[in-house]
This record gives C-alpha cells, sequence and structure tokens, in this order.
C-alpha cells in the first residue's frame, strides 16, 4: 500500500521559512516522479514544483521560482519542499504527489497517481 505523509506545515509570518516533508512507503521516490501541489480555499489544486524521476531535474510554478527549492533524498525515500520569502498568498494545504507525468506534464494533477493527506501552511502578513 503507498502512502505520502506529509509534515513541516504551519504558521509563519511573511519573510520566513519552512521545510515540508514527504516520507514515502510502498514505493521507492527514485522511480517517480515527485511533486508538490497546494490548494487555497475555494481554489484549483495548483503546481508547486516538481522533479523528474531521471536525472532529477527540478520544475518549478513562476510563482515560487528563486524562493523554494524542492529536493529528495532517496536513501530515505523523502521528498521535501524548502520555502524561504514565504508570502500570505502561499497560504493553503500542501500536498505532495507521485507518478510518471509525460514530457511537458510535470505541472497537471492529473500526471500523478498518489497523493499525501496534505499539510498546512499559513503565512501570516
Amino acid at each position: 500500500q503507498v502512502q505520502l505523509v506529509e509534515s513541516g506545515g504551519g504558521l509563519v509570518q511573511t519573510g520566513g521559512s519552512l521545510r515540508l516533508s514527504c516520507a514515502a512507503s510502498g514505493l521507492t521516490i527514485s522511480n517517480y516522479a515527485m511533486g508538490w501541489f497546494r490548494q487555497a480555499p475555494g481554489m484549483d489544486r495548483d503546481f508547486v514544483a516538481a522533479v523528474s524521476w531521471i536525472g532529477g531535474r527540478p520544475y518549478y510554478a513562476d510563482s515560487v521560482k528563486g524562493r523554494f527549492t524542492i529536493s529528495r533524498d532517496n536513501a530515505k525515500n523523502t521528498l521535501y519542499l524548502q520555502m524561504n520569502n514565504l508570502k500570505p498568498e502561499d497560504t493553503a494545504v500542501y500536498y505532495c504527489a507521485a507518478g510518471i507525468p509525460a514530457s511537458g506534464s510535470y505541472g497537471r494533477s492529473r500526471a500523478y497517481d498518489y497523493w499525501g493527506q496534505g499539510t498546512q501552511v499559513t503565512v501570516s502578513s
């Protein structure tokens, strides 16, 4: 049984930092593309970042480029999202996902097969 468990969310002030973790079991993350998505109340689930399963190439949404860094520790089977210079508009539930997206599809939530339960990130102004 595949499980993705996010942690590390919380309340932070504008300009602060958080590091999200996604611990995987039942799959080997190095065999999958891994992604982070977020969903604010009343909004669609939006792409944040992803890392390819071949070569570990990172992909980022324009809104987080230069502030967020995605990484993975294959030995720990864990995905991370380092979030710096946080803004109130980053407030959302953050989800990690695993899948094998086709080329050019890393930002599409439907390209991912497995999802975690989410962790809340709240950035106060």
